[in-house]
This record gives structure tokens, sequence and C-alpha cells, in this order.
């Protein structure tokens, strides 16, 4: 659609997106475990779906990387040990193929967790050293499955040491929603609670702060008499990015509560 709409720079994006965070940042690393593992069905079916998805890839990416894509084409296929039946830029277009909703909703049920998890941890100063619980509280029965079923993957990625259920959230733990679900990390042991509000806090008031000094700026009559569209812009552009840092250290002392 953006490519037809000539918006180029959209089209790009959405390739970068889908190539870098999806299919690098996610796909790649939940199935990095079966690739370097034993031969075997699961191994030759995946590896055949990663060479599928690199080929959509480099298509989808020709229009933008002509040159580079077209010798990685030729270049995948000789390290396999075959040859394209034509040169890349007359390659067939790729088209939309079938929608798995259970399978999609699975997965990005995981993808979301983890990312949580790894968004509590770094705004609760847990050090990427240290292996944290995951409790799931109120998950159903489909939910159960699944992180049954991803369990390690989703410890590996989110530097977990176990996945457990339970019906209340346990005692000074931090945490966060995903989906119906509440997620928590028990923090006990693992960062001084009572250190870690107050960081949070001195941080929370040093942002407001910042916060007030934008305002000023932003509501100066003369400043922005003085001031080129540049200059307020930034301005402005800056105050979004303390605003929603503010949000998120507030929300990280709000999962210190419970410690209360």
């Amino acid at each position: 659609r953006h490519i037809e709409a000539y918006r180029f720079n959209d089209a790009a994006a959405s390739v970068y997106r889908f190539t870098w965070n999806t299919f690098c940042d996610w796909y790649l690393e939940l199935v990095k475990p079966a690739l370097m593992g034993p031969d075997g069905a699961e191994k030759t079916e995946l590896r055949a779906t990663t060479a599928h998805v690199i080929d959509v890839v480099l298509k989808i990416l020709h229009p933008f990387m002509p040159f580079l894509t077209e010798e990685l084409w030729a270049a995948t296929a000789e390290a396999s040990g075959t040859q394209r039946k034509s040169l890349l830029v007359h390659a067939r277009w790729p088209a939309g193929g079938p929608v798995d909703d259970s399978a999609a909703n699975e997965i990005n049920f995981v993808v979301d967790l983890v990312a949580t998890v790894r968004s509590v941890r770094s705004e609760t100063n847990v050090p990427n050293s240290v292996e944290a619980e995951i409790v799931l509280v109120g998950a159903d029965s489909n939910i159960a499955e699944w992180a049954e079923r991803h369990e390690p993957a989703i410890k590996r990625l989110a530097r977990a040491k176990a996945v457990t259920l339970a019906d209340v959230a346990p005692p000074n733990s931090a945490q966060a929603v995903v989906g119906d679900v509440v997620v928590c990390l028990p923090l006990a042991g693992l960062v001084d609670i009572d250190a870690e509000r107050a960081r949070l806090t001195k941080e929370v008031a040093r942002l407001e702060k910042e916060l007030a000094k934008i305002d000023g700026r932003l509501n100066n009559e003369r400043f922005l008499e003085k001031a080129d569209e540049d200059t307020i812009d930034e301005q402005r552009q800056k105050r979004d990015e303390t605003s929603v840092r503010l949000d998120k250290m507030r929300a990280a002392i709000g999962r210190l509560e419970p410690a209360l």
C-alpha cells in the first residue's frame, strides 16, 4: 500500500521493522535453540521456514536495496548447493498467506511477556546477571498451556529461573499487566527495595523539575517570539521524551508499592 501511494519512506520503514524487529529480534531468537540442536523433523522444518522467510525478505527489500539483495539472492542459493531459477529482479512479488490467529495469539503473548519482564527488570534496576522468577497471576488454561510450552524460551530471553502460576501476587514483587494476566517479579533478594524506591523517587523529582523548566520556556511568549521553529520543535520533542520517561519512573515506583 505504501509503495502504491508513493510513500517510499513508510514502505522502507515497514520492511525494516519486520526484518529487524520481528524476524531477527524475535523469530530467530525463539528458534535458535532448535536450529543449534540435534537434527530431526523440527529442525528440518524450521530451517525450511527460515529460508523461505529470508527469500521473502530479499524480495521485499529489493526495490530499496537492488544490488545487495540481488547478490544475496544468488549467494544464499549457492550456500545451500542450489541455483536460482531467475534473477531476483524477475522473481514474483510475494503475496500474503493464510493467518493462524490461534498461533499468532500464542506467540504474541510470549513476545509481550518477555518484553514486559525486560522492561520491569530495567525500571527496577534488576541486574542482567541475576535470574528472576516470573509469577503469572490470573492465567487461564490457554495462557497456562502457552507458558508451559514456551517456558524454556521465556526463561532464556527474559533471564528467568522459573515461570510459575499463582492466585495472588507474591509479596515484595514488581507487577505489570500483559493482556488479562498480572506478571509479577518477586524482588526480595534481587534488589534493595527501599534503596531502589529512593533512587526512583529522586529520579522522578529530577524529571519533574526538568519538565517544569521546559514548560516554562514553551509557555513564555518572549521565548516563542524569539526562538526559531527548529528550537521550539526541539523543546517540544524534549518535553514529550521527558514526560514519557517520567511516566515510566512513576509506574516503576507503583510496582514497588506491594513492598510497603
